[in-house]
């Protein structure tokens, strides 16, 4: 077992910064910048219904998932061709080089595109070609997960699946994502089915804004391997046992739980407790662009928010390293970094 020494705590936020973690819920279509949504809109010869680049982000003031979820879906509307998706990955695959990524799992919603012409060739032929481009260029290891939007029917992400399968090589599995209350795991039962035959990873979000009931139904109908967001387990006693008896990862969102209101602010968000009372969480970015932060800032900000140390650090970081779909060695080689780099902070001290 690594043992975590002390770390004062001026040098923990530089901890946080340099030490390598894995992120495992970044939807890519939420990393689009109003700069690169203007750019692109220009190239494309799309018209936005925002005057500039200020006036889209002075729209980012959210209630809910729904109020966010109808600005995401207008913003993905410039990406018309296989470069536009290229360069919103390449674009966030670079913030995260800078945010000492090592690996991250990407989310994708080809619903999203092909309801609007768009081919699913050209949907995963420029994002797997931006996940090759990172691994030589940046040492990230990425993988994409094919999501399904559950506001749409379950024949719909049928007929996503099928349409996806001539690039099955280039997606290692599916997720479930988009409008939660309202639309249980359950719904998506024979899909998820399919996916478990294909040999694919299975992941949900459940229990963002959804009750403990999802999370229950997201294990035990589509066996899922990880739980999207989570949060809201807390209130289950017998799930938060079964979470943490299984070690079922968690990937947890803080910054897109407070603009979405999960939480009214920072410090009242319960990671600190689900890390205590034993389960896997991890800390992501969700859809940064609309979020205000990326991975690090994520990091940093909970951390201060909630007053964590360098032993919940290591922690938070091996959980991201250990669940993700990587390969062992990968695996493996990152987590003697990740210790690497706490012992060099301590030998600083």
């Amino acid at each position: 077992m690594f043992k975590v020494h002390a770390i004062a705590p001026h040098r923990l936020p530089e901890l946080l910064r340099v030490m390598p973690k894995a992120e495992l819920h970044i939807h890519i279509e939420g990393s689009l910048e109003p700069e690169l949504i203007f750019r692109l809109a220009q190239r494309n010869g799309v018209t936005l219904p925002y005057a500039d680049v200020e006036a889209l982000r002075s729209a980012y003031a959210f209630t809910n998932l729904q109020s966010f979820l109808d600005l995401y879906y207008a913003g993905a509307s410039v990406l018309l061709h296989e470069q536009d998706f290229y360069d919103m990955a390449w674009a966030y695959f670079e913030k995260a080089a800078a945010d000492h990524v090592v690996r991250a799992e990407l989310f994708f919603d080809p619903q999203t595109h092909t309801a609007r012409g768009v081919s699913m060739a050209k949907v995963i032929g420029g994002l797997s070609r931006a996940c090759r481009d990172a691994q030589t260029q940046l040492n990230i290891s990425a993988d994409l997960i094919l999501c399904f939007l559950r506001h749409l029917s379950e024949d719909d992400a049928l007929a996503t699946l099928q349409e996806a399968l001539p690039w099955r090589e280039h997606f290692i599995g599916v997720g479930l994502d988009s409008s939660e209350v309202g639309h249980p795991p359950e719904k998506f039962a024979r899909v998820f089915a399919r996916a478990h035959e294909l040999g694919l990873h299975v992941v949900a979000h459940a229990g963002e804004e959804g009750p403990p009931a999802y999370i229950w139904s997201a294990l035990d109908v589509l066996n899922v391997e990880r739980i999207d967001h989570g949060v809201q387990a807390i209130h289950d006693a017998a799930l938060m046992k079964r979470l943490a008896d299984e070690q079922t990862p968690l990937t947890v969102c803080p910054l897109s739980n407070l603009k979405l209101c999960v939480f009214k602010q920072l410090t009242d968000h319960n990671l600190g407790q689900m890390l205590e009372a034993g389960l896997c969480v991890t800390i992501n970015s969700d859809d940064p662009a609309y979020f205000c932060g990326y991975l690090n800032e994520n990091y940093l900000q909970t951390f201060a928010a909630l007053q964590l140390n360098a032993q919940q650090a290591y922690k938070l970081a091996a959980n991201s390293i250990e669940a993700s779909f990587a390969p062992e060695a990968d695996k493996h080689r990152w987590m003697h970094e990740l210790k690497q780099c706490f012992a060099g902070f301590v030998e600083q001290d």
